[in-house]
């Protein structure tokens, strides 16, 4: 692989193979490179590389975007979508998460009804409690460190109503979506800090009195939002 080349990423996870890039200035040969040798390296070993279903997203908030080139992988074009599933999180080019959040309310919607059928049974709160974290719960905080600090107002309250027709089934308060969020992005952010392996654990970057750490400089309120400035605000605060 081209390692000398910093502006771009291989994520692999199983028989999947992600390739992010940083297109600066409207030049993408380094990208371009990276994808070629990647397919190089795939016929070398005898790796057969599906281009139907190989997927293209291109994210750029610039007014006049400009048109790119189509990705050429032995010889066929990789289709140009507007939003892809990437290890389960839904990622459009605008970089909103509604569709993320109206896929995982539907999937906890509909292991509600067994909720539902556990309730006439007259099993008793404890357990309906323990299925819905299991089966319910665990669907609608997926990744949540990573959509959920740019969720919409809209996008909250389709969470939350999940959480109230749970309360209401069970009969008994629940853990706050928020509150989870809190958690987690707490939680995420001291196992980077304890981790200096981590290729982000320079992010967290503290100031010389060591009980503060140095702000990330945002240009953008989705930027602001995002996982590691929120991260820096919320250990500050603490």
């Amino acid at each position: 692989m081209a390692d000398w080349i910093t502006t771009n990423h291989i994520v692999k996870f199983a028989d999947d193979t992600t390739v992010v890039g940083l297109i600066r200035d409207d030049n993408d040969q380094d990208y371009r490179e990276e994808v070629e040798q990647l397919v190089g390296w795939c016929r070398d070993n005898r790796l057969i590389l599906n281009v139907e279903k190989t997927k293209e997203i291109i994210v750029d908030f610039r007014k006049n975007r400009p048109r790119h080139a189509p990705l050429l992988i032995n010889n066929s074009a990789v289709e140009v979508v507007s939003s892809t599933k990437f290890l389960g999180v839904h990622i459009t080019d605008n970089l909103t998460w509604t569709a993320n959040t109206t896929s995982l309310v539907k999937r906890a919607q509909k292991r509600l009804y067994f909720l539902r059928r556990m309730r006439r049974a007259r099993l008793p709160p404890p357990i309906l409690t323990t299925f819905y974290r299991s089966t319910i719960d665990s669907i609608r905080t997926s990744c949540l460190t990573v959509w959920g600090g740019g969720c919409s107002a809209a996008d909250w309250k389709n969470v939350r109503r999940v959480v109230r027709t749970a309360e209401w089934i069970i009969g008994g308060p629940l853990p706050s979506i928020k509150d989870i969020s809190f958690q987690r992005c707490m939680s995420r952010a001291c196992n980077i800090i304890r981790d200096p392996s981590h290729p982000h654990h320079g992010l967290f970057s503290p100031l010389p009195s060591g009980k503060r750490f140095r702000s990330i400089c945002c240009r953008s309120s989705r930027f602001c939002k995002s996982f590691f400035p929120a991260a820096i605000r919320l250990l500050n605060c603490c």
